[in-house]
């Protein structure tokens, strides 16, 4: 049995981008460059999602499947859309984060902050292209309720203690929409005391009891 070629992928990727870059000449189609790249990454992607959903161990897969079909998704938005591009790419990172969480939420809780993180960058890095607002508080209130689903979301005991850092976020990030702005540069100076504060006195406090 003749051994498959490698050489065969490596044409058929050179005539299709020709294709592409011929028809984008032509005005047929927009975007071939983005086309080609998308279909490439797509194609990685999935490959990962394969070994991701035929073995539920393989679950680091998820972060090159979930990236990759992110770059497509991306190199597939119109130039008219460049301005979701950070949002689609974050996203798809942030999707397989919460893959992980969600396969094992007992073990895998900490896939919730970069997760939430991700997202909300992308969120913010979007509307600021398409709104050109400030979106310092915006990005604040992501990180408040990330810590705050750290909390509340199904998983192992012991997270309520991300309500704090999750709340003192909110109030941060609401602070920074308001004309009371200003206060923002003393609440922020206090919560690194108060939370340094209370992870001192959990300290005392286990060693304490032991």
């Amino acid at each position: 049995m003749r051994r498959f070629d490698p050489r065969l992928i490596f044409g058929t990727l050179l005539v299709l981008g020709g294709v592409l870059a011929l028809l984008d000449t032509m005005g047929i189609v927009s975007n071939g460059g983005g086309i080609f790249w998308g279909l490439i990454w797509g194609a990685g992607g999935l490959v990962f999602l394969y070994m991701l959903l035929n073995n539920r161990d393989n679950w680091w897969a998820a972060f090159p499947a979930f990236t990759l079909l992110g770059l497509a998704a991306q190199s597939f938005l119109p130039n008219s859309l460049s301005e979701f591009d950070g949002l689609v790419f974050f996203a798809g990172i942030s999707f397989a984060f919460w893959w992980v969480y969600f396969t094992n939420t007992s073990g895998n809780w900490w896939a919730i902050i970069p997760g939430g993180v991700l997202l909300t960058l992308g969120v913010v890095s979007s509307l600021g292209e398409v709104s050109g607002m400030e979106t310092g508080g915006l990005f604040f209130l992501g990180l408040g309720l990330t810590f705050i689903l750290v909390a509340v979301l199904p998983g192992g005991g012991g997270r309520s203690w991300g309500l704090i850092p999750g709340s003192i976020l909110l109030l941060f990030g609401a602070l920074l929409g308001t004309s009371s702005s200003g206060i923002a540069d003393y609440i922020w100076p206090a919560v690194l005391i108060l939370l340094g504060g209370y992870f001192v006195l959990r300290f005392f406090r286990n060693r304490s009891s032991e």
